[in-house]
């Protein structure tokens, strides 16, 4: 991806969030023509403050740019997100005390990966990391999804899942990886205290082989009716909040 690529993220709660982050990467921001409100003429408003060009256009061109996404007639033209690498993972881990790291095991679906991506920043994390290769790209329907979370999340592209996995344990993280029926133990025995990894994979085939493999936990969240499983972001929160509960209880 270029210096020069763009990408849009658009909806209200999105783009406020996008325009109170702490960076420059802000182009333009884009009002749909019609009546006035006021949730969008404060965006506009912190824009101009920001010296950010605000611009008007019909609602069909809106929707052209946001490829028919639910824009709610404001979205804001930005250099496009560029991932942190391996490299800078390695530089950055050290800082982290007892570091929670989220890996995301081949997520194909947008709106998956950027609930998944909200549900981590939500919960804290440190980090997230995403295969370059089998994963939904980091598009503005990501973006979308995440509500904002992405603009304050770690985000590292991961060339070699299984070799990354293995340096993180070599470094001390324990890597907890979600699955399904009986090939776990209850999350809830597990102790999470400490360097940690949260693993968990797709909804259609969960974690690929290696990746179970690399994990030192399998863990299952048992299920009381006749569902027999969760949505991928709905249980990466599940397990990530049981984390943060041990570690608030730690002190």
């Amino acid at each position: 991806m270029t210096e020069s690529a763009t990408d849009w993220v658009f909806g209200i709660h999105g783009v406020r969030a996008l325009l109170s982050a702490e960076d420059d990467s802000v182009r333009r921001l884009v009002i749909a023509f019609g009546r006035r409100n006021p949730d969008i003429e404060a965006l506009a408003t912190m824009a101009k403050a920001r010296g950010i060009r605000v611009e008007r256009m019909p609602r069909p061109a809106l929707a052209r740019i946001t490829d028919g996404g639910n824009h709610q007639g404001v979205a804001a033209e930005r250099r496009a997100f560029v991932p942190a690498t391996e490299r800078d993972l390695a530089t950055r881990l050290p800082g982290f005390d007892d570091p929670l790291l989220v890996i995301l095991d081949g997520i194909e679906d947008p709106r998956n990966l950027g609930a998944c991506l909200r549900t981590a920043e939500a919960a804290g994390a440190d980090a997230v990391l995403v295969p370059k290769r089998g994963s939904a790209p980091l598009s503005s329907t990501v973006a979308k999804t995440a509500s904002g979370a992405l603009e304050h999340l770690f985000v590292v592209e991961v060339g070699n899942l299984a070799r990354c996995l293995k340096w993180l344990r070599d470094e001390g993280v324990w890597l907890a990886g979600g699955v399904e029926g009986s090939d776990g133990v209850p999350y809830t025995e597990v102790d999470y205290r400490g360097a940690l990894g949260v693993v968990v994979g797709s909804e259609h085939r969960g974690l690929r082989r290696l990746t179970r493999e690399s994990c030192d936990y399998l863990v299952t969240i048992p299920m009381a009716g006749a569902t027999t499983s969760l949505n991928v972001s709905v249980a990466l929160g599940v397990l990530l909040f049981e984390v943060r509960r041990q570690r608030d209880r730690a002190g």
